[in-house]
């Protein structure tokens, strides 16, 4: 049974990501990291040693991805996570072959439900792959900003997303009814002058804070200024230049069919694990 949609808690302003994506589009969107997953994206789809007639990219920012694999698929429909994520995707049961994703899942708020709906939504032995955020993505700026507004306002607030570790992502794919789930990931460091350069490349990116419990305030000058200090404190190079940490969860898994690899019942193993090292021994 799928999760009820109205269960999940709103972490996200979903509207909001939305004008912000669409800002950053229309002032120059800053693509690197989105660039880097469309090529690997690609990669690992050559892999697979199969063709797609029917896919879905779940809500990829731009078009990148799509140019990438557009010569891997047949037909490659765009889908929208709605505001209100209540209405579903909109993913007719047994009609695609290949679901793929690049950085958009970690901002949907009943990513479980997400998941039921494109597991139902594959065929048998359609494949899901996709990239998002991990949990230690933006530690360095979370750890600044809380150090400075403890410091200078006494208490914290909100201003980096609580993304998912690889843990739950895999459980997640479990959960979701997907056979031969497999997660891993890709930390990625980029460099900075300043976190202020950071902070402008995440607006080109769209990928400010989007939380429903963000501080509505304007953020005081003193508080910013600190962060940046701190930042550049605890976190830069010989050069002085700071590290940003972006950590991309991969995850795949395939909808259940009779032709996939079982693992083995337990006793069913015609060879123990003690013969095996007794042979090693010889």
């Amino acid at each position: 049974m799928a999760p009820n949609p109205s269960s999940a808690p709103l972490l996200f302003d979903r509207a909001l990501l939305r004008a912000r994506q669409a800002r950053a589009q229309n002032h120059g969107a800053a693509t690197f990291l989105l660039d880097r997953v469309a090529e690997e994206m690609d990669e690992r789809l050559h892999a697979v040693l199969r063709t797609f007639t029917h896919a879905a990219d779940i809500a990829t920012p731009g078009d990148g991805l799509r140019a990438a694999i557009a010569g891997r698929v047949g037909q490659l429909a765009y889908v929208a996570v709605p505001d209100d994520e209540r209405d579903g995707l909109g993913l007719a049961p047994a009609s695609l072959d290949l679901v793929v994703s690049a950085l958009a899942l970690h901002f949907v708020n009943d990513l479980p439900g997400a998941m039921v709906q494109i597991s139902r939504a594959l065929r048998p032995d359609g494949l899901l792959l996709a990239a998002m955020l991990g949990g230690d993505t933006l530690t360095e700026l979370r750890q600044s900003f809380a150090a400075a507004e403890a410091e200078r306002e006494g208490g914290i607030s909100p201003r980096v997303a609580p993304f998912a570790d690889l843990r739950d992502v895999g459980a997640l794919l479990q959960r979701a009814g997907f056979a031969l789930p497999v997660t891993d990931v890709d930390r990625i460091i980029v460099r900075y002058d300043s976190a202020f350069a950071l902070m402008q490349d995440l607006r080109r990116m769209g990928a400010t804070n989007i939380l429903m419990e963000r501080r509505r305030t304007p953020l005081r000058r003193a508080t910013l200024l600190r962060m940046a200090q701190i930042y550049s404190e605890r976190f830069s190079d010989p050069d002085g230049r700071i590290r940003a940490t972006f950590e991309v969860i991969w995850l795949s898994g395939w909808a259940p069919h009779e032709s996939q690899q079982k693992p083995l019942k337990p006793g069913s193993a015609k060879a123990s694990l003690a013969d095996a090292v007794r042979g090693l021994k010889k």
